[in-house]
């Protein structure tokens, strides 16, 4: 199985009404259920904006400096995203398209290079 990791950007999200906005997390909510019934969730969050970003830091002499917000001046920020465990990309791309059907936006998909580490795991294998 390999990682993927599906994700789209908060600007690629159009404007909603509140009452969209709820029937598009019932809409995902269930789709997030169907992930976790086929064993393909590893892990999801959203609700990320330019608003959520909480600090940057880079190291400076060999030591942490933070900077208030984000790092980069930028016109793009994550938005939201799931991480899936899939035997290839057309079962990523599945999964993807699902996604992008019942939120109605874009959605990108990444592989993985490797398995990453999952808390209290130094292993690096699940």
């Amino acid at each position: 199985m390999t990682e993927y990791l599906i994700a789209f950007n908060d600007e690629w999200v159009p404007e909603h009404t509140a009452e969209e906005l709820r029937e598009k997390a019932r809409v995902s909510h269930a789709l997030i259920a169907e992930m976790q019934a086929e064993g393909v969730l590893i892990f999801t969050n959203g609700g990320l904006d330019r608003s959520t970003a909480v600090c940057g830091v880079e190291s400076v002499d060999g030591k942490p400096v933070f900077t208030d917000g984000p790092y980069v001046e930028t016109k793009e920020h994550l938005g939201g995203f799931v991480v899936v465990d899939v035997p290839d990309d057309e079962a990523a791309r599945y999964w993807a398209g699902r996604l992008a059907t019942v939120l109605d936006w874009p959605q990108e998909v990444h592989r993985f290079r490797s398995a990453g580490m999952a808390r209290g795991d130094g292993s690096g294998e699940r």
